[in-house]
């Protein structure tokens, strides 16, 4: 087992942890321990104790030893020459006309750096004003730019509140702090009363915060309905510091509003009790008669479309001679084919190699009806025998009949087939005649 100590080295500043390497130190005694910037000097505020080496995250560096009076008048005159420093950079800002703020200056213990503390609203080029620091100081120069937050903890101040603000105290690391916070606790939401010098929420948000949770969790909500002992009537307004609860009480046409602590308060969910869960009973098993077996139910498969038309063979063989049973036909199997999910194959009634198509009949052409005069009626109506051209009667052409389009079809036909047979005819024989020849 190993002892550790606890080490500031600022005033309210982040606490460190070394290991006191067999030294017996009190809080407020100054010791010298090494640190990643080399040899520092720090005040003890947490004394020796017992830790377990193995149990402990990450390595502890050593004490060197326990401060002595060189050590620090040696602090004491690197803080005089800390101001000094602070007033050089100053001018050194202003020549290079450098939008930045200088905080604090900070000189190593062993004199072998320093460090310059600023705020800007942006990134800043000082490589100029570092070369020329150097130049005057003769020893390595660092500058670090802080936030409002850090500012306010290096040069302290009083708060809102007429105290000390509490970063420059007793803190020793910020916080996170949320604009919700502040309306969980019914704080004014304007700005300038919930925010620090910093110009940040005030850190001071934080520390009732867990309080407010659990108070609220335990209280009934706004407008909800509630049972005093004066009566029931909605929440108005919750108290949580005081632990109370303010209610609307109605008394006809009348109506008051009452303080209550939150022990006489009786929310209807705490009265009634909570119904229990209603078990299901386990279904029982019909037992299994003997000699018989369950037979699984078939699920229904869509019939194939190819035994559907097979179902009304002889109604289609009975509407084959006409157009409308083909047409049903037809539109049957694309049904059917839908169905299946499978491809719709459709037939081209026009087209020249399909069984059912029927050659189209193109009617003849009507002509319109000739307008007759009185003396051709009057021909019309007199008998065949007495018909006696009228004199200086104009010659009138009756118009043939023309024979239907079926009719004049037939006869075109035969005459291209007599053509047809004619023309093979007279190959033939010249074909004989040349051979004739030839022998």
């Amino acid at each position: 087992m190993g002892k550790i100590i606890g080490v500031q080295f600022q005033k309210n500043g982040k606490l460190y942890y070394f290991d006191a390497n067999g030294f017996e130190v009190r809080t407020g005694e100054f010791v010298v321990v090494d640190t990643a910037r080399g040899y520092d000097l720090g005040e003890v505020a947490m004394g020796a104790r017992e830790f377990d080496p193995e149990t402990w995250q990450t390595p502890l560096k050593k004490t060197i030893r326990i401060a002595t009076e060189q050590d620090i008048q040696h602090s004491r005159e690197n803080r005089q020459k800390e101001t000094e420093a602070f007033s050089i950079c100053q001018k050194k800002i202003l020549e290079h006309k450098l939008e930045m703020k200088l905080v604090s200056v900070e000189y190593a213990f062993d004199n072998s750096k320093i460090l310059f503390f600023f705020t800007a609203n942006g990134r800043v080029d000082f490589r100029s004003l570092v070369k020329d620091l150097a130049s005057i100081f003769k020893m390595r120069i660092e500058l670090r730019q802080i936030g409002v937050r850090d500012e306010a903890k290096m040069l302290g101040g009083l708060g809102p509140c007429g105290r000390p603000i509490c970063c420059g105290t007793f803190l020793d690391q910020f916080q996170p702090v949320s604009i919700k916070m502040a309306k969980e606790q019914n704080l004014s939401l304007n700005p300038t009363k919930i925010s620090g010098v910093c110009g940040r929420l005030m850190c001071c948000l934080k520390y009732e915060q867990e309080h407010y949770e659990m108070t609220r969790k335990k209280m009934p909500k706004i407008g909800r309905e509630v049972t005093t002992p004066d009566g029931a009537g909605p929440v108005t307004d919750l108290n949580i510091v005081k632990e109370t609860v303010f209610v609307r009480l109605t008394n006809g046409d009348t109506s008051e509003i009452k303080e209550y602590p939150l022990e006489d308060i009786v929310r209807p969910q705490d009265s009634q009790p909570r119904p229990e869960p209603v078990k299901k009973a386990p279904e029982k098993e019909m037992p299994a008669v003997p000699g018989e077996t369950e037979v699984p139910e078939e699920e229904e498969q869509p019939e194939k479309a190819e035994n559907r038309p097979q179902e009304n063979a002889a109604e289609n063989r009975e509407n084959t001679g006409n157009g409308e049973g083909r047409r049903r036909e037809r539109f049957r199997n694309r049904d059917q084919k839908a169905v299946l999910g499978q491809p719709v194959k459709r037939e081209n009634p026009n087209r020249p190699g399909n069984a059912s198509a029927k050659p189209e009949q193109k009617e003849a052409p009507r002509k319109a009806p000739e307008q007759k005069t009185p003396e051709q009626k009057a021909q019309e109506e007199k008998a065949p025998g007495e018909t006696a051209p009228a004199l200086n009667a104009p010659a009138v052409r009756i118009p043939e009949r023309k024979a239907p389009a079926t009719e004049q079809k037939a006869p075109a036909a035969e005459q291209k087939q007599a053509s047809t047979k004619s023309a093979w005819a007279d190959a033939l024989e010249k074909a004989m005649q040349a051979i004739g020849q030839d022998k």
